[in-house]
């Protein structure tokens, strides 16, 4: 097994669960070869998620996960196949996310299948991506009488 592209591919993923996190889109883009397509099963939406192009990726994700949503990916427990320069990726895979406008919580976990390009530039990008739930569930923020936000990076400056 090629041990280096082993680690570029995790670096990959990792990169693109962080940019996500910390809402750096240009980096996020940076990590999808143009073409990329995503499926992402998203039950509280009632349907799936269906992508095509890093453009509309990324456009979907800066309009929905931007500043008032906080978001957390971990993934885990890879099991990665390298042919070449490409490359097939199952990740599990635990989120929340927090969209504070609609005082809303959703909890999950989902198990990824990502394909993997190693482009002109010698970088590993992902050229397929997306989730299968295994379990998600809501919690409305205001059954949570003494929830209290310590930390919020998104959260509006104080204008007093």
């Amino acid at each position: 097994m090629d041990l280096i592209a082993l680690e570029e591919i995790r670096r990959a993923k990792y990169r693109y669960l962080r940019c996500v996190d910390l809402k750096l889109w240009d980096d996020f883009g940076d990590t999808f070869t143009e073409d990329a397509v995503a499926r992402y099963d998203t039950p509280v939406l009632g349907k799936s998620l269906n992508l095509a192009g890093r453009d509309a990726i990324v456009d979907y994700m800066r309009a929905n996960l931007g500043p008032g949503t906080i978001t957390t990916h971990l993934v885990g427990q890879h099991d990665i196949e390298i042919d070449g320069d490409r490359a097939i990726g199952h990740w599990s895979l635990e989120d929340t996310v927090i969209v504070m406008k609609h005082r809303l919580m959703i909890r999950g976990a989902a198990y990824y299948e990502d394909h993997y390009r190693r482009c002109p530039d010698g970088r590993w990008r992902i050229s397929r991506t997306g989730h299968e739930r295994t379990y998600e569930f809501t919690v409305s923020l205001d059954d949570l009488p003494s929830l209290a936000f310590t930390a919020n990076r998104w959260a509006p400056a104080d204008p007093s």
